[in-house]
């Protein structure tokens, strides 16, 4: 496994908060924030060259999320516009561990630590990440 730091660039993906994101009290039901940082890997894949549906009709590979720990900051709220960032932490052959934030402006709101793994879409047996992807994210 190779271990790549914070220090990687960070990928940024917007998201609006609409009603239907938040709870009760007005604010942002804890459990959509796993829903925005699926978004933001999807996107920071996608912005990488990789979409998630090529890749599983290509290889017969998908990613799921195996471990997640999230730590809740601050909450969001109706209309506010967020920034969900991705940064790589770590890159082994079948999974990835990756840092993700949830910012409004320059407050932090949520942040977690989530590792995916690399799987076979027949069997959801675990396999190697396509060698496209992993030289892609080979520091240079």
């Amino acid at each position: 496994m190779t271990d790549l730091g914070l220090n990687a660039a960070a990928f940024a993906w917007p998201v609006r908060i609409y009603w239907e994101d938040t709870d009760a009290g007005g604010v942002v039901f804890y459990a959509n924030y796993l829903k925005f940082f699926e978004r933001a890997r999807t996107e920071w894949l996608r912005g990488l060259g990789f979409s998630q549906q090529a890749m599983r009709d290509a290889d017969g590979a998908i990613f799921v999320v195996t471990d997640t720990s999230v730590q809740y900051r601050q909450p969001a709220r109706l209309d506010d516009a967020l920034s969900v960032s991705v940064v790589l932490v770590e890159a082994g052959r079948a999974s990835l561990v990756l840092q993700q934030q949830a910012w409004r402006g320059d407050t932090l709101l949520a942040e977690g630590r989530i590792r995916i793994g690399c799987v076979d879409a027949g069997n959801f047996r675990p396999r190697r990440i396509p060698n496209a992807i992993l030289e892609r994210l080979s520091p240079a």
